[in-house]
């Protein structure tokens, strides 16, 4: 007779789009959290073994194999669904976030090792002023405390807020603890990681988009290991399988790239906030200009609060100006003021450098032909060409679509008519190529720092004063230190505050605001001039007066009585379809299952501001309710009132940044 081994059934959930666990047959029994390899169809594939009920009624597979892999933390695990749970995505998709099985695959024996762990705590920092020092404290103390806690480093441009939470990852090293630090750019590490050296010795390790596969795969080792200390990554790098997390700081809370706009649509900073609290750690929110979300739960008393009014070192904010464009145009054709050049000439002439802001990209954002007014659009989204002179090409920033520019107008047949409208960054270097041919001009934008080997490279270069002026788009906004910088002009700063976007002027205050806090940071005394065609608008008024606090509080008094964010709950539900007629149907269903309950509002549907995407046609309705309801359950009831076809693709986005 066959003896026949006992099994244990256990529940495995996989990385993919599934929101249940399956159930498989293991030779003993397994903790949760191991990683397996299990048969899914005909693949063997891996997956973790999760804390549901293990299902006794349904026929099993094997478990294939064990794998020799740290297992995934409780307090993962438990992020991972309520992570799932508050977006409403499957829960395989977001253990994807978290578990891919090439970063499982062991190195060759060849491999490059890298540097992890070793950071000094003790290694002496920069000397902190009686403000600094004393913030410094209470963040220890959070540290020291072992508990779940938020606060808000609120710190004018300059102020050294990097220096104080330096000081706070030091008390988590010294306790053993693993750090994370989130930043909103990838081009950012490069200076961050160099201020982390000079304080602690070595380098942190790294996680973003760029490394290489061997890089991936032997930090995600280092990272579920412990052996890796402090890791600084964009907003995937809140989902790493830290053996010992102790703290995670969220530099430049208020930044938009936070939000992950598809697949998973979760905001890294909010969800920075709840793995502290499973982990049981503090979380430290940093920003000169702090979101209203961010404010709000400060002065709720939700958040503590920790201000850094002054710049540090003896340096002053830059004064601002605005240049009232109506009263000092520009040339014909050209974009920047005489009184903004004039400017630069004095700038340069002192050696300093001047850096000129303008959020577009490209060379010209629009053109059209002359003769007939046609306009050069994308085929697969509704949106226009933007014109790129250093290619050349003509390019959708939306679908990556590139053409050349036709000989002829396919509208009018004229010849040689199409001519560029307004201005992208390209034009602005070309412009000022022209009045400073002396100069060295140098492009920061994201199609020309393409990563954080040309950022090193850029900030080198401008650090080194082998550069006059800079040009660029959001990516200069962020963070930089260039000593040497005394000059920002904004060349349009106008630019994001049409449409109907909720947040345009929170967000146009806070771009303009960072951008301006880059001159000035040392000894020589900034100054910052604002192009504007209405200088009398409340956004340039409030960067004017540098008065954030007013500024937020008029905010909220507009936001408030429509219980609009942060005083109430927004989620957006997108439906997408390759014919165009079913997504109106689709949107048209839905509109008429629509929840209705008190303190419920459904808005639309209606064509999204980019209505065709990837050549799928877009609707949207928006649910707006109060505060104290959770959007969650009233979606979940919605939507499963009305089948969605398979060709038809519903994205569910809880608290939307974009509107588009």
């Amino acid at each position: 007779m066959e003896l026949v081994s006992p099994t244990t059934r256990v529940s495995i959930l996989l990385p993919y789009k599934f929101g249940m666990t399956f159930t498989y047959e293991a030779m003993a029994p397994l903790a949760p959290g191991t990683l397996v390899r299990v048969p899914l169809g005909r693949r063997n594939v891996v997956g973790v073994v999760w804390d549901d009920p293990p299902d006794t009624d349904v026929k099993t597979r094997p478990v294939t194999e064990v794998l020799d892999f740290p297992p995934m933390r409780e307090d993962l695990r438990k992020f991972i669904d309520w992570v799932a749970g508050y977006t409403l995505a499957a829960r395989g998709d977001v253990l994807a976030l978290s578990l891919k099985e090439p970063l499982l695959a062991p190195l060759p024996k060849r491999a490059k090792q890298y540097e992890f762990g070793g950071a000094n705590p003790e290694r002496p920092g920069p000397m902190l002023s009686i403000i600094q020092e004393n913030a410094a404290m209470a963040l220890r103390e959070d540290v020291r405390a072992g508990a779940f806690s938020v606060t808000l480093l609120d710190g004018v441009t300059g102020s050294g807020k990097t220096e104080v939470y330096l000081e706070e990852v030091a008390e988590a090293l010294r306790h053993k603890k693993q750090v994370l630090v989130l930043l909103p750019e990838i081009a950012l590490s490069v200076q961050m990681l160099a201020r982390f050296e000079a304080r602690f010795g070595v380098r942190p390790a790294v996680w973003h988009s760029e490394l290489t596969p061997a890089q991936r795969r032997e930090t995600y080792r280092a990272v579920a290991q412990g052996r890796a200390d402090v890791v600084v990554g964009a907003r995937s790098a809140l989902f790493l399988p830290f053996a010992a997390l102790g703290l995670i700081v969220v530099d430049e809370e208020h930044e938009t790239s936070f939000k992950q706009e598809d697949g998973v649509m979760y905001n890294a900073r909010d969800m920075a906030v709840v793995r502290a609290k499973f982990c049981a750690a503090p979380a430290l929110l940093v920003s000169a200009t702090p979101s209203l979300e961010t404010a709000e739960n400060a002065a709720s008393g939700r958040y503590k609060k920790l201000d850094l009014p002054a710049r540090h070192g003896g340096a002053t904010l830059p004064r601002m100006g605005a240049l009232d464009l109506r009263e000092a145009p520009p040339e014909r054709g050209k974009f920047l003021s005489p009184l903004l050049v004039a400017a630069m000439r004095e700038t340069l002439s002192r050696g300093e450098q001047a850096m000129l802001f303008l959020n577009r990209r490209g060379y010209a954002p629009l053109t059209l032909c002359r003769t007939c007014g046609h306009r050069l659009s994308c085929p697969n989204c509704s949106a226009w060409l933007v014109e790129h002179k250093s290619s050349p090409r003509l390019s959708c920033h939306h679908c990556g679509y590139t053409t050349q520019r036709p000989a002829h107008c396919p509208s009018c047949e004229a010849e040689g008519s199409f001519v560029p409208i307004g201005p992208g960054v390209e034009r602005i270097a070309e412009e000022v190529a022209e009045l400073f041919p002396e100069a060295e001009a140098l492009v920061m934008a994201s199609d020309v720092i393409t990563g954080p080997a040309h950022a090193a490279e850029a900030a080198r270069r401008i650090s080194e004063r082998e550069v006059g002026i800079i040009i660029g788009t959001q990516m200069v906004a962020k963070g930089w230190h260039f000593p040497h910088l005394t000059l920002v002009g904004v060349v349009d700063a106008d630019l994001g505050l049409a449409g109907g976007d909720l947040r345009a002027s929170e967000h146009t205050v806070q771009m303009l605001q960072q951008v301006a806090g880059r001159a000035g940071r040392a000894e020589a005394p900034g100054h910052v001039l604002l192009q504007s065609y209405d200088p009398s608008h409340p956004v340039i008024a409030a960067l004017l007066s540098g008065d954030m606090p007013a500024f937020l509080e008029q905010e909220a008094a507009l936001r408030r009585p429509g219980h609009w964010p942060p005083f109430g709950r927004l989620a957006a539900l997108i439906i997408s379809a390759e014919d165009e007629r079913l997504a109106d149907q689709i949107a048209r269903a839905l509109a008429r299952a629509a929840p209705r309950q008190p303190g419920v509002e459904v808005l639309g549907p209606a064509p999204a501001p980019i209505a065709l995407l990837r050549g799928r046609h877009r609707r949207r309705l928006l649910l707006k309710t109060m505060k104290e309801i959770a959007v969650q359950p009233v979606l979940r009831d919605w939507l499963a009132q009305v089948p969605i076809p398979r060709n038809v693709k519903l994205d569910v986005d809880v608290d939307p940044v974009s509107f588009m």
